[in-house]
């Protein structure tokens, strides 16, 4: 494969990888959507989602992607990172915000930054394809991103009614969310199991994916830089950011996981641009010690360490003490070392 079908196939693998985590994100804000207009765009946009997974595949299938090394690591991101970050973002999602009406709003800004990171992948694709003279995936390219422009045009109309409901609900105090509705209560069920099952999907990829999946881009970095981007105060991890000092942030920021991180990082460049704060995070940024990481309980990490060879539980070790340094991941690593 030369060089230059070697990179379009790249960019393909990294879309398509896009695409099949952000289903499993839209089907978590589905179950906790009311009905109506925008649960409405939304259920239209996870079918449209899963169909640009498929023609995107269909495309690598027709360039020989399956030799490709980036095509390889496809299946530990869908597992691992694409159903690692929507499941543990459900539970999450569930909790953010005063009111129900909030937790949407706060998903369709979401939204946003995600159709955003979509357009601009697929925007690059079809630069990169006419190049190199690969008109049909310029072709493809162009189409899907019209698409996503489509969708992040539609969030942008239902942004006003979501914002009014949170004002009615906060302010008015006239609720007009009913948790029984949405489907979120079964939801959060749901999140229980699959998330079990995800862990031992996670132990069982993380040793053959481990070596690959360093040589790919943090993910988990690049959605954190494009959400800080577009983020409020409330969006970021620590409370009160605005009014707290640089002492005060610089100690919680070993907390953080990646995601988080980049966030601080873009919304502190675009305010007061500390660069004591910026130091700090800069230290903290990193690559996981595998792609989800972050996003995993004490209990999934001592799983996943167990499948784990002695490489992996070193790398799980210094990040660990570097970030959140807590107890039960660090006795799981010094146990598989004995153990080794």
């Amino acid at each position: 494969m030369d060089a230059s079908k070697r990179k379009t196939v790249q960019y393909l693998s990294e879309a398509r990888a896009s695409e099949d985590a952000l289903v499993r994100v839209l089907q978590s804000q589905i179950s906790m959507t009311p009905r109506g207009s925008y649960r409405t765009l939304l259920e239209s946009h996870l079918e449209q989602t899963r169909e640009h997974s498929a023609r995107v595949a269909d495309r690598l299938r027709q360039l020989g992607g399956g030799s490709n090394p980036v095509t390889a690591f496809i299946g530990m991101w869908e597992d691992v990172l694409g159903q690692g970050l929507a499941l543990s973002k459900t539970p999450f999602d569930l909790l953010r915000g005063a009111s129900g009406e909030e937790k949407v709003l706060k998903n369709a800004k979401d939204a946003c930054a995600t159709e955003a990171l979509e357009i601009a992948t697929y925007a690059a694709i079809e630069r990169l394809a006419r190049h190199v003279g690969d008109d049909q995936t310029a072709k493809l390219a162009a189409a899907i991103r019209a698409e996503e422009e489509q969708m992040l045009e539609g969030i942008l109309r239902e942004l006003p009614k979501l914002a009014d409901a949170v004002a009615g609900a906060e302010v008015d105090g006239n609720s007009s969310y009913e948790l029984r509705t949405t489907g979120a209560g079964e939801a959060v069920g749901e999140v229980v199991e699959a998330t079990k099952r995800t862990a031992r999907k996670t132990s069982a990829t993380t040793k053959r994916t481990a070596r690959q999946a360093r040589k790919v881009p943090g993910v988990a970095q690049v959605e954190g830089q494009v959400k800080g981007a577009v983020a409020a105060e409330d969006d970021l991890a620590i409370a009160n950011y605005d009014s707290l000092t640089v002492d005060e942030i610089n100690g919680r920021l070993s907390s953080l996981s990646q995601i988080d991180l980049a966030k601080i990082d873009s919304y502190e460049r675009r305010h007061q641009d500390r660069t004591t704060i910026l130091g700090r995070v800069s230290t903290l940024r990193g690559s996981e010690p595998w792609p989800g990481y972050d996003e995993l309980t004490v209990s999934e990490l001592e799983t996943a360490l167990a499948e784990g060879d002695d490489e992996l539980v070193d790398r799980t070790r210094t990040y660990e003490r570097a970030h959140k340094n807590r107890a039960g991941v660090m006795k799981a690593t010094e146990r598989e070392t004995t153990n080794a």
